[in-house]
């Protein structure tokens, strides 16, 4: 390798012009004294003689000869680790630097750090994070809902104590896995909604969603995806919290109601509000009879008292109807 082609590694190891010259004249011609070098590289020798105290402490060169004026290339290896790790030192500090000087540039134009935005929960602090949460709400809590569940059991005591005390509104949208899970409907979906929640129904929801206080929200993956990806994102006041809560508006507005969100009409048994809730959902036969716990033939007779009541041939004419007159 000529000197030219050496120069600028050493360059990059953070050696400076003068002891660069000063080292390749040593290589070239062999051992030196300062006084040489200055001559032989027309250099001023107080320049030298600081470039030849840095190339020693760096470990590329040794003094000796009989008066230790005398300075000789030495194995460079141990030198040269030397070097890399002042360098890896240097550029440490500078992207420190750096980033504290952004950091101060953020919190000139914003009172709040980007990478605070946005926490990761995992793992069991889930579940105990969620209900803390919930009980931290002050005015509504608005909630896209769908299996898994990071709670045990399926009774939900902290909306069902927000309830109770008047002061929180509940609007959730359920997806129709979660309604046609037996326990889940009857310990969970009921009693809530008895207790004053709005509960509307689809047929999948597009994330696991609840808004708090339009303070902060908790989005989840749904059934899924849940299984390659067990975590819980808060996501706190920023763009993104206002396009979640535009995705939960748009979602409720689509949402068909599910049962007790209004006024029954005397013509529409309580079974069969609850019926057409769950046809609503996308609930199949099945699925239904099992909810209300009934046969097959029970759910058929009551389908077909409400399509001649309602003067409907499809069960799709008797949920627009039932929407139209508010039977659910």
């Amino acid at each position: 390798m000529s000197e030219g082609d050496l120069a600028p590694h050493l360059s990059r190891l953070g050696l400076p012009e003068d002891e660069i010259r000063s080292y390749l004249y040593l290589l070239r011609t062999g051992p030196s004294t300062a006084e040489e070098i200055a001559v032989g590289a027309a250099e001023p020798l107080e320049v030298v003689q600081h470039s030849l105290r840095t190339l020693i402490d760096a470990g590329l060169v040794g003094a000796g000869g009989p008066d230790g004026r005398t300075i000789t290339p030495v194995p460079p290896a141990s030198g040269l680790q030397i070097l890399s790790r002042r360098r890896e030192s240097e550029l440490e500090q500078a992207r420190v630097a750096t980033l504290n000087a952004y950091d101060t540039f953020r919190r000139a134009i914003s009172p709040q750090r980007t990478d605070d935005l946005i926490e990761v929960v995992t793992g069991t602090a889930i579940a105990q994070r969620i209900q803390q949460m919930e009980l931290s709400a002050r005015k509504e809590i608005r909630r896209l809902d769908s299996p898994p569940y990071f709670t045990e059991g399926h009774i939900n005591n902290a909306e069902l104590e927000q309830l109770n005390r008047g002061e929180v509104t509940y609007k959730v949208v359920y997806a129709r896995a979660a309604v046609e899970d037996p326990g889940r409907y009857a310990q969970n979906i009921q009693p809530c909604v008895a207790a004053g929640e709005q509960a509307r129904v689809l047929p999948e929801v597009p994330v696991k969603l609840t808004i708090i206080d339009q303070q902060f929200a908790t989005v989840s993956l749904p059934v899924a995806e849940a299984d390659v990806n067990r975590s819980l994102l808060v996501v706190r006041p920023s763009s993104l919290l206002s396009a979640l809560v535009g995705l939960f508006e748009a979602s409720w507005r689509l949402a068909v109601p599910l049962h007790g969100a209004a006024r029954a009409s005397s013509a529409v048994q309580p079974i069969e509000q609850r019926l057409l809730g769950l046809l609503a959902a996308g609930a199949n036969d099945d699925s239904i009879a099992r909810q209300l716990g009934v046969s097959r033939r029970t759910v058929f007779r009551h389908l077909q008292r409400l399509m001649d009541h309602a003067g409907a041939t499809t069960r799709f004419q008797l949920a627009v109807h039932a929407v139209r007159h508010r039977w659910i």
